[in-house]
């Protein structure tokens, strides 16, 4: 199973604002810390804040914070939400798709094996787990956001 940019971009953001507890960032400060378009970011920020895993503050003085204490975000939820689609193949969508052999097809059971064990790990990881390395992460951050030529401080 391949996950879209989209849901790459939503976790990132979480895991950004995860390592920020008690402030709030921007979608300017996560563009920049990922080296991501911000257009893309605000797109992110604004589904994740309908799906109420953030709370966003508008205004000068505004940003983004998590609506919910990481461990109480499940990974699996997460992608469940932000994928449109996780069939492995035309068969096992809504619609289902045209095949011949399905009714007999041992390959379809198969996959959807697969993709509920898939889920069922990414259902015991929390957005907790992902950022429990916290200094480190928020180092490589800062480096990438750091201007060119300059060290981050």
């Amino acid at each position: 199973m391949r996950l879209t940019v989209y849901t790459d971009y939503a976790l990132r953001v979480l895991m950004y604002a995860a390592l920020h507890p008690g402030r709030l960032t921007t979608i300017s400060e996560i563009s920049s810390a990922y080296g991501i378009s911000r257009n893309h970011v605000m797109k992110v920020v604004y589904e994740l804040g309908v799906a109420g895993y953030i709370e966003t503050v508008r205004g000068q003085q505004g940003g983004i914070r998590l609506a919910r204490p990481p461990q109480d975000i499940v990974l699996g939820e997460v992608i469940r939400r932000t994928e449109p689609e996780t069939s492995l193949v035309p068969c096992l969508a809504s619609g289902g798709g045209r095949c011949v052999i399905s009714p007999a097809c041992k390959l379809k059971r198969a996959l959807q094996h697969a993709t509920g064990a898939f889920f069922a790990v990414l259902d015991t990881y929390t957005l907790a787990d992902l950022t429990e390395n916290q200094g480190i992460l928020k180092d490589f951050l800062q480096r990438e956001a750091a201007p060119a030529g300059q060290a981050a401080g």
